[in-house]
């Protein structure tokens, strides 16, 4: 999401990448932060390349597909939380595929962070949405932190990356995921996280700390950049689409339970492998659609858009997110005659 064109030669180049291209799986910052620093609109217009944004596009995960599907709760959901989207049944389920970049025509093998949005919909009117990503931790530890990750990766002062992550000793996992961890070759094959943490209210009112991550049923094939390369810049659509077609693609949806003076506010920090973890149902992927004239064009993905049963906790990230979601959201929707439309599409 930062700027690919500046990122910095030597160490902590691949990093570098890894932020620009990812970094917009989470716009974090409201102004509520640092009036004076921090605002949706600063941060918003900061992801933009010096060419200027792709109008009529999200600012952030700009390349993406569609797909429709269910959500298959097992009941087990419900022992934490009184949400009816985890009784047991089938509710719809209106995603996207997404690749964390400005340019929605980056290819593939350039973007290291990969998206998942969902909403999932429960007889109630109320709605649930959650955008996860791959990696298993975040960056940096608080808002501010994002900001000036975002500042160094745009600077054309060659220490300045190197120096961010002297000051952000946070940084490390995830620079070691960026570095080390696999690639895959489909969507299908891919865990997504949640990483920022909610509370799940259950039926006596307490509540659960809780995080979840979707694993995928297909097994994941590791693939070098290279490699994915080859296939083609817009490899994760097409094979996505095929896969899809040939038969529905399942995520099982786990969550893990806080234990007590575990750091519920701070997404860059992974809690301890053995936290609790519940299985509460099945992700169905049935149906892929292109973006351009599908369903989840003009949807934000706002992690802060809950059901009854589920909160935000101190984790400052989801509600600083939905300012600048929000942000993006306007500017494209003003746009919407400079997004590109098919011979018969109607929607932009």
């Amino acid at each position: 999401m930062l700027k690919p064109h500046r990122f910095l030669l030597g160490s902590l180049t691949l990093i570098a990448i890894v932020i620009g291209a990812g970094a917009a799986a989470f716009a974090y910052t409201a102004g509520w932060f640092s009036p004076e620093r921090l605002t949706p609109g600063r941060l918003v217009a900061a992801l933009a390349p010096p060419t200027g944004p792709a109008l009529g596009h999200r600012r952030n995960h700009a390349k993406g597909i569609c797909f429709t599907g269910v959500f298959e709760a097992n009941g087990a959901g419900s022992e934490l939380s009184r949400a009816q989207v985890f009784a047991r049944g089938q509710y719809p389920v209106l995603g996207r595929f997404n690749l964390g970049t400005p340019d929605p025509n980056a290819p593939d093998a350039t973007v290291r962070i990969r998206g998942l949005g969902v909403s999932i919909s429960t007889p109630d009117g109320q709605e649930w949405r959650s955008a996860m990503v791959d990696p298993p931790v975040f960056p940096v530890s608080t808002p501010q932190g994002f900001y000036e990750l975002l500042l160094a990766s745009a600077s054309k002062d060659p220490n300045a990356m190197k120096n961010f992550a002297a000051a952000h000793p946070e940084f490390a996992p995830f620079g070691d995921w960026a570095k080390n961890a696999p690639w895959t070759g489909s969507y299908a094959e891919d865990r997504f996280n949640s990483l920022n943490s909610f509370v799940f209210v259950d039926n006596s009112g307490a509540g659960h700390v809780v995080r979840w991550s979707l694993l995928p049923a297909a097994q994941p094939v590791p693939i070098s950049p290279d490699d994915l390369a080859k296939r083609g810049p817009d490899f994760l659509e097409q094979e996505i689409a095929q896969r899809v077609a040939s038969a529905p693609q399942r995520w099982t949806m786990v969550v893990t339970i806080a234990n007590p003076g575990d750091s519920t506010a701070d997404p860059s920090k992974a809690w301890p492998g053995d936290r609790r973890t519940v299985e509460i149902g099945t992700l169905v992927a049935q149906k892929i659609e292109a973006e351009r004239d599908g369903p989840c064009r003009d949807i934000n993905f706002d992690p802060t858009v809950l059901p009854t049963g589920i909160q935000v906790s101190d984790d400052p990230f989801p509600a600083a997110r939905s300012a600048a979601y929000a942000r993006s959201y306007d500017l494209r929707t003003a746009e919407a005659k400079d997004y590109p439309r098919t011979a018969t599409g109607t929607k932009p």
